[in-house]
Parts: structure tokens; C-alpha cells; sequence
């Protein structure tokens, strides 16, 4: 597969991975390719730690699940990213960013532009609507061959100097060397947010994983082989030749996108 074609075709992937193990040679592959992206002063501030375990997936699954739920029914996560949500197809074409917000439950959907107000947050509520988002997170990390914990060297990583900004930069670089070598895989990834949207339970994770204390956990990624109704077809983009020139901004002769090809 081409460059320019695999990253055309990356995304998130949000539903189920296949059961199969990632197998030891794409774990190395990844590993690999992680580390020959680019670092500051070739500091490579990066640590990486596999989890193929079924039972510490078992437990991160867990707190990914049940600190969704919390962050949905007490709201904190409808108002930090309601920027972020569109109600419309219609409304993602205009703005070609963000998340189409088409997840609800089906007794919920004619109230979806309300999950912002404290009427609808009651009725998430009423209809445990954030129970029942907290079970299939948790389903779909404990699904999950593997997942990758992102560490940064505190030697590197000192928030509010030029270091800790470089080490960040360089962490970036190294995920994205992952993320597209997992189109070429056929694997898909996400990231595990929400066990840092709720206080005290990112720090679980860190005490599961035993991370020393001269590391700090910044992410962890779940990953797998994609089912075969969910691999990434070959497109042909010539089709799209002619919408690309509205989709850049031109400033001092530079192209630099104005916004994204998909969700994340």
C-alpha cells in the first residue's frame, strides 16, 4: 500500500476489534516503528508497555467503562466537548469537523439536541442511558487484543519547560508512526479516554501497570485486527480532486488544511 493512500485511510476505530492476538511480529513491527519517529536532539523520550494479559485488560476495561458512566450522568462530559458534537449530517458537511452525535439510544434520539441542558441530562439519566454507554466502553476495551500504554520520560517530560513541550511533539510523531502502520496491519486503534476525564481514576491505572516513578503514563490505546466487513477498502481519489483545493487555506504561500477528512 501507498503512503499517501494509508493516510487517506486511517481513522478510529469505534466498534469491535477480532478476537486474535496481535501476533509477536506486529508487536515488534509497531514498536519498531514508534521508535524511529522523529524526537528532539534524538532524545526518544517515548516508553511503550503491551498488554496482552486478559486480566489486567479485564480490569483497565473496567475503569474505562465505569468512569465513562460517571462522566456521563454527572455531566462534566457533555459540557467539556459540547463544542465538538453535530445533530446533523447536514451539520458535519457544513462544518467538516467534530462528531456526529447519532449514538443515542432510540427513546432518546427526538431529545438529542437537549443532552445539553439539565432537562436532557435528566433523562439520560432516567434512562440510564450513561449505564448503558459505560457497558459497551467497557465491552469494546475488554474486547481488545491489546492495548499500549504511552509513557514519557520525566526527564524530558517537565511540564512548563521547552523539554516537556518536545517530548510531547515527539510522543505525537511516534503514535501517528503507529496509527498508520495499523492500516497497513489491517488493524484499527483508539484511544482510551475516559479514565482521565474522571479524578482518581487514571491513577488506578498507573498503580495496575506498576509505572515507576521516573515515567508518566499519557495514554493508553486499544488495539486489533479489524473484522473483514471492516476493512478498509482500496478508494480511488480522483474522484475527490476537485473538492480538495476549498478544503486549504492559502497564507504566504503555504497550504495548510482548514479541516479534517474524518471524525478524529
Amino acid at each position: 500500500m501507498e503512503f499517501l493512500d494509508v493516510v487517506r485511510r486511517r481513522r478510529t476505530t469505534n466498534g469491535p476489534f477480532r478476537p486474535d492476538p496481535v501476533t509477536p511480529e506486529h508487536q515488534r513491527l509497531l514498536m519498531e516503528l514508534a521508535g524511529r519517529a522523529p524526537s528532539q536532539l534524538n532524545s526518544q523520550p517515548w516508553r511503550f508497555v503491551l498488554i496482552d494479559e486478559r486480566a489486567t485488560i479485564e480490569t483497565i476495561a473496567g475503569i474505562s467503562g465505569a468512569s465513562m458512566t460517571e462522566a456521563m450522568s454527572n455531566g462534566t462530559f457533555f459540557e467539556r466537548y459540547k463544542p465538538y458534537f453535530r445533530f446533523s449530517a447536514d451539520e458535519m458537511a457544513a462544518t467538516r469537523s467534530g462528531m456526529l452525535f447519532d449514538k443515542l439510544p432510540m427513546a432518546l434520539r427526538p431529545f438529542t439536541k437537549q443532552v445539553f441542558t439539565p432537562r436532557g441530562q435528566k433523562l439520560m439519566n432516567t434512562f440510564r442511558v450513561p449505564q448503558t454507554l459505560g457497558e459497551e466502553n467497557r465491552k469494546l476495551v475488554a474486547g481488545s487484543p491489546l492495548l499500549i500504554g504511552v509513557m514519557l520520560d520525566r526527564a524530558e517530560y517537565r511540564p512548563g519547560e521547552l523539554s516537556s513541550f518536545y517530548s510531547v511533539f515527539s510522543m505525537g510523531a511516534a503514535m501517528e508512526n503507529i496509527w498508520l502502520a495499523t492500516v497497513e496491519l489491517g488493524m484499527g486503534i483508539q484511544f482510551v479516554s475516559f479514565p482521565m476525564e474522571v479524578p482518581g481514576r487514571w491513577a488506578e491505572i498507573e498503580s495496575l501497570l506498576g509505572v515507576p516513578d521516573d515515567l508518566e503514563l499519557m495514554a493508553v490505546y486499544r488495539l486489533g485486527y479489524l473484522p473483514a466487513d471492516q476493512q478498509r477498502p482500496a478508494i480511488d481519489w480522483s474522484s475527490h480532486e476537485r473538492k480538495r483545493p476549498s478544503q486549504y487555506v492559502f497564507r504566504n504561500t503555504c497550504a495548510t488544511p482548514e479541516r479534517g477528512w474524518d471524525e478524529n
